[in-house]
């Protein structure tokens, strides 16, 4: 496995935690760290003894203020000792990265522009009572390129992601709450632990289904409904025939915990 300078990978048990390791740039991305970020979620979609990501930003005052425009911009002018640009912004999870093992994004502070992206990106979304969010990209003439004008409808009422989008305004966990945008707020001394709590959970669970279960959900809400309802039944056809889907009403009827092996 590779080494990682600015970010953190660790695996335990079935569960990978992805740490972005730059508070002290509030943990923002530069070319770098997109690209450690890239290797580590490419190991994670690929390494069948994972069942479950977290990312998260190390300390307490940033899950990620989006992209190191100082480092993005020395790329851009293509200074000697600056990295490369990656091809794919925020670690390539934000535009043609499939994954269907869940991915848990803790929260701990600001949650801003490439941050909330990448945020997006995930399938759970646990807060700190303190995070602030916000897609600011129109204040500096861009647009949220890496996914933002697509996920944040997606994930909002229109109107309401519309605002955010054009005014380029901030809105706290308590209203990314109402919204619907993540779901749970907890102390900040939590956020981890809420984090693992939802990952052990699904980690309890057979995860060809788990996986069938997100795709189902994920590639179907953009198909008619009888489209989706033959897609759910393709994927339900395929659990049926795995060793999975043995085990859980044998372990049921044996009154037993189920011990699932992801085939």
């Amino acid at each position: 496995m590779a080494e990682f300078d600015n970010i953190i990978y660790q695996k335990n048990d079935r569960i990978a935690t992805v740490t972005i390791n730059r508070p002290d740039r509030r943990n923002a991305i530069d070319p770098k760290t997109s690209y450690e970020l890239h290797t580590a979620w490419t190991d994670f979609r690929d390494d069948p003894d994972l069942w479950v990501g977290i990312l998260t930003g190390a300390g307490d005052k940033a899950f990620s203020a989006g992209a190191d425009l100082v480092a993005m911009s020395r790329a851009m002018a293509g200074e000697a000792d600056a990295a490369p640009v990656p091809p794919a912004p925020f670690g390539g999870i934000t535009r043609g990265f499939q994954c269907w093992k869940p991915m848990i994004a803790a929260i701990n502070g600001y949650c801003l522009a490439g941050g909330l992206e990448m945020a997006l990106c995930c399938d759970i979304r646990v807060a700190a009572e303190h995070a602030q969010f916000g897609v600011p990209e129109v204040t500096r003439a861009i647009i949220p390129g890496a996914g933002g004008t697509q996920r944040l409808p997606r994930a909002l009422p229109l109107g309401i992601a519309l605002e955010l989008l054009v005014t380029g305004g901030r809105f706290d966990a308590q209203w990314a709450l109402r919204c619907g945008l993540v779901n749970h707020v907890v102390p900040a001394d939590q956020v981890m632990p809420k984090a693992l709590e939802i990952a052990g959970a699904i980690c309890r669970n057979g995860p060809l289904a788990v996986r069938a279960a997100k795709e189902s959900a994920l590639r179907g809400r953009e198909m008619p409904i009888e489209q989706g309802l033959n897609l759910e039944d393709m994927l339900q056809q395929r659990l049926l025939r795995s060793d999975d889907a043995r085990e859980g009403p044998l372990a049921f009827a044996q009154k037993r915990t189920p011990e699932y092996k992801g085939r």
